[in-house]
């Protein structure tokens, strides 16, 4: 096995983890559908979660590479990472 085969892998299992919670599918699936940027707040509202709950989850994200984040001020914005979800999960986006 090579060493880029071993970084994919470690990737997919990274990504896998992180789809296997429903709260952040849910996430995934609202950051989706929203087609824009949503702060952490706006997050923790729709999932009706904690402030920190939701940092852990959006935390767990961005780590396995679903979401972008772009911090503006004190404010941090998530966005869907595409070109994740197109080169390990393509077509998964559509299915929610």
């Amino acid at each position: 096995m090579t060493n880029e085969q071993v970084l994919n892998d470690e990737t997919r299992v990274r990504i896998f983890k992180a789809l296997a919670d429903e709260t952040r599918l849910e996430i995934i699936r609202n950051l989706y559908a929203s087609r824009k940027e949503m702060n952490c707040g706006e997050v923790g509202d729709i999932q009706g979660t904690s402030k920190s709950n939701t940092s852990y989850h959006l935390r767990t994200l961005r780590e396995a590479k679903l979401i972008k984040v772009r911090k503006e001020a004190q404010t941090r914005y998530m966005s869907i990472e595409l070109e994740t979800f197109e080169a390990y999960l393509p077509g998964f986006l559509d299915t929610l």
